[in-house]
């Protein structure tokens, strides 16, 4: 109880941060300079409790203030602090209640052993084709048995195409803001065919059963 209890108050805590200091921590990040590194990078980190600004704004500000390879870094840095932490601490928290609660749930353990089993393609495809919602990823991970490193890994390399092309966009966009959002649209116009294709497969399936 008292691990929730502490895991609860740190979440809400930097919900409120963000909340509260979200327009001055933008402020500070299109000043540039080292501060403003940092800044972004806990910003971003955030942004992934809770979308305070959303993500694919916040990275192409990034990328405008910083260019795109510095702002791929700084944006990825701050992504996979906030990931980390996310699933820090889902796992100090929750996951003793999460193990109570779960034998009760014979199908929700086997969608957990199939994590377990296949947790690095699972985590990949989840980052690099976003079906689940990030933050959900983070939780499902962080109740699970699935390795930080394996986690960690996973993450950062689902997550480096979205950032890649949002800090690619955001870089070009004063100077070519057609061309900057043709790009990320296109990205979008892919995810959404994706999943749709996805979608489609399973409900097909379902349909024959």
């Amino acid at each position: 109880m008292i691990k929730r209890i502490i895991s609860l108050c740190i979440l809400l805590f930097i919900i409120a941060v963000g909340f509260l200091q979200k327009d001055e921590l933008l402020h500070l990040v299109k000043q540039g300079g080292t501060a403003s590194i940092f800044i972004s990078m806990l910003l971003v980190a955030i942004c992934v409790f809770f979308p305070v600004i959303p993500f694919p704004v916040l990275a192409g500000v990034i990328g405008a203030v910083f260019g795109a390879a510095e702002g791929v870094f700084i944006s990825l840095a701050g992504a996979m602090v906030g990931t980390m932490g996310f699933f820090i601490l889902s796992r100090y928290g929750f996951r003793d209640f999460a193990e109570e609660n779960l034998t009760k749930y014979p199908k929700v353990r086997e969608y957990e052993d199939f994590l377990n089993r296949n947790s690095f393609v699972a985590i990949l495809t989840c980052r690099l084709i976003p079906i689940i919602p990030a933050p959900v990823v983070n939780i499902i991970c962080g109740l699970s048995h699935v390795k930080w490193i394996t986690f960690l890994i996973a993450s950062t390399l689902g997550k480096i195409p979205n950032i890649l092309i949002l800090s690619y966009a955001g870089s070009i966009f004063s100077n070519n803001k057609l061309y900057s959002f043709g790009i990320y649209g296109c990205y979008l116009l892919i995810i959404i065919l994706i999943n749709f294709v996805i979608i489609y497969r399973r409900t097909s399936h379902k349909s024959l059963d």
